[in-house]
């Protein structure tokens, strides 16, 4: 049976379950937030998003809303439908199982294992098959768990505010509140939808942030929260270290403070808090975890960790006062701060912090599909110079900063090439324009 062509109402339905699918994005650990919507003559009869955790899979969930009404109704689904059997049974024999007569999918599973499979089994039972339905919005939906599997690291996205002046802060005063009420309610939102928030320990010195989800109602979907601290300078009175129990917090130390020293082979060991079921060597050719958690062969995008070179002379410059913050020396004042580190619950990882091609993967390998680099002004500029940015926030707001003010690594008029600008949104005062890497 060969591809079925999309009848007038696929979009509709589809727009439904892509809608659905984000109600739980950057809370379903290494799985894909998957939204599935069950159609029977016209009417909504089930629909789910795939739980929090990552499982139970959407499409079980809503076939056991709809009943008996999911026999000969069509089901929407945002992603193909497993069709292998990992900590779940495969969602392609609960389809078939519960008597559906369509199937109507955005986006085919990159995932070895999965890639047609599941569209195959349908379609052997006799179930016919759409597939790319609003498939642009359902890769963007699904653009961590994509880009995990084929590219081997998470979805990067950076955030800036700017100033009028093209400032994002001011030398030695800590945070400065560049937009308003309505632009900082929004970062909030992208905070909770995203599994990891990353700073330089020059931030994270001077600012003191706390960087959780403040917002009403969801105060419970903060990211882990990464430091690039090279030295392990981050102070154990900050707001970071004294909630690592509460929300967890990665330090990535480089690899000549750790217990390893010289040992080290520039290969970070796996030393991340263990957010999922995954565990493997990085600059091996493992993949991220697919929908049921498992690793799979990798595809591109490994990068050996030993004998890199510094990608640009931005990475001497961070390892100096304002992003390196004050280097101990002192082998055993550095194993007494990594004592009290640990100690307080936050986790070291010992890999080069200005290599972000080497970090990503290891980031990846357990299950962090989504990154957001915060700040500051160095940091990003090595995310956007090492070519591993996906997605650029850019707020620009009315206040002037004047003298002494950190100038923006980025602005509106300097986008770098590959990127498309996907659209403008106004936050009271605040403009924000979105772009995206082409693929």
């Amino acid at each position: 049976m060969g591809e079925e062509i999309a009848q007038p109402e696929d979009e509709r339905f589809m727009a439904a379950a892509i809608r659905l699918s984000r109600w739980h994005t950057g809370q379903t650990s290494t799985n894909p937030s998957v939204g599935c919507v069950i159609v029977r003559d016209g009417a909504i009869v089930g629909r789910a998003v795939t739980a929090f955790g990552g499982r139970p899979h959407a499409e079980p969930q809503a076939l056991a809303e709809a009943g008996e009404l999911a026999r000969g109704a069509t089901a929407y689904v945002t992603l193909e439908p497993c069709s292998h059997h990992g900590k779940t049974p495969p969602c392609a024999e609960a389809l078939i199982a519960y008597g559906v007569g369509r199937v109507v999918i955005s986006v085919t599973d990159p995932d070895v294992r999965v890639s047609g499979r599941g569209i195959a089994m349908l379609r052997d039972a006799g179930i016919e098959v759409t597939t790319g339905v609003l498939e642009e919005e359902g890769r963007q939906s699904l653009s961590g768990y994509l880009t995990r599997q084929t590219k081997n690291r998470p979805y990067v996205t950076i955030k800036l505010a700017v100033s009028a002046d093209g400032m994002i802060g001011r030398e030695g005063v800590g945070q400065v509140a560049i937009t308003g009420p309505e632009a900082r309610a929004q970062v909030q939102a992208l905070r909770a939808e995203t599994d990891a928030i990353l700073v330089g320990i020059g931030t994270a010195i001077a600012d003191d942030p706390l960087l959780t989800v403040r917002a009403p109602g969801l105060e419970t979907q903060s990211p882990v929260r990464i430091v690039l601290d090279p030295t392990l300078s981050l102070p154990l009175t900050s707001k970071l270290v004294e909630t690592a129990r509460e929300v967890p917090v990665i330090v990535v130390a480089s690899e000549e403070v750790s217990p390893l020293g010289s040992e080290a082979d520039g290969t970070p060991p796996s030393v991340l808090p263990d957010i999922s079921s995954t565990s493997g060597e990085i600059g091996k050719a493992l993949a991220p975890n697919s929908q049921d958690g498992r690793s799979s062969p990798a595809a591109e995008n490994v990068v050996q960790g030993a004998g890199l070179q510094p990608i640009s002379p931005l990475v001497e410059e961070m390892s100096g006062r304002t992003e390196g913050g004050n280097t101990p020396t002192d082998p055993a004042d550095m194993d007494a701060r990594r004592a009290a580190l640990e100690a307080a619950g936050v986790e070291i990882l010992y890999c080069n912090p200005y290599h972000p091609e080497v970090l990503l993967p290891a980031l990846a390998t357990r299950g962090i599909s989504s990154l957001l680099v915060e700040g500051g002004a160095k940091t990003a500029k090595l995310f956007l110079e090492a070519g591993l940015v996906d997605r650029i926030q850019l707020y620009q707001a009315p206040l002037v900063i004047g003298e002494g003010g950190i100038e923006s690594p980025l602005q509106a008029t300097d986008i770098p090439s590959g990127f498309a600008h996907r659209g403008t949104y106004i936050f009271g005062a605040d403009r924000l324009d979105e772009y995206e890497r082409e693929n």
